[in-house]
């Protein structure tokens, strides 16, 4: 008897906090693994852009070579505005899709939840009547 009473506790233990705890984990670890990426994606580029314009202003040895570099600096803002956009569409996406995850384990537990509550309720009106 105390042995059913010990595994039953566990299991809800399990159900109720453990599972729950190991879900919600793992969907913070993905998450944080992809914001991470991003990151580093976006770092990556931004570093090789501003490289890339240093070189461009070191090799300028006319005024005919700063005039051309001065008319592509505004192609050059131009896409990193777009980058910069792009990166920053992409980490709401993400918050969103890690926000959704979250109510659905929520959610899921919640019902868990309520499922074990009854389960507990039916189990202890039962021992009632059989004691």
């Amino acid at each position: 008897m105390i042995n059913d009473m010990f595994a039953k506790y566990t299991e809800q233990a399990e159900n109720l906090f453990m599972a729950p705890t190991r879900n919600y984990a793992k969907l913070a670890m993905d998450y944080t693994q992809k914001l991470i990426d991003a990151q580093m994606e976006a770092t990556r580029t931004y570093t090789e852009l501003g490289m890339q314009q240093a070189r461009a202003a070191l090799a300028i040895k006319d005024t005919n070579a700063l005039q051309q570099y001065a008319e592509k600096q505004q192609a050059v803002a131009k896409d990193l505005g777009e980058r910069v956009k792009a990166d920053g569409e992409k980490v709401v996406a993400l918050n969103q899709d890690f926000a959704n995850e979250a109510r659905k384990l929520v959610e899921s537990s919640a019902q868990s939840a309520s499922e074990t509550a009854s389960e507990t309720v039916e189990a202890a009106k039962k021992a009632t009547k059989a004691g």
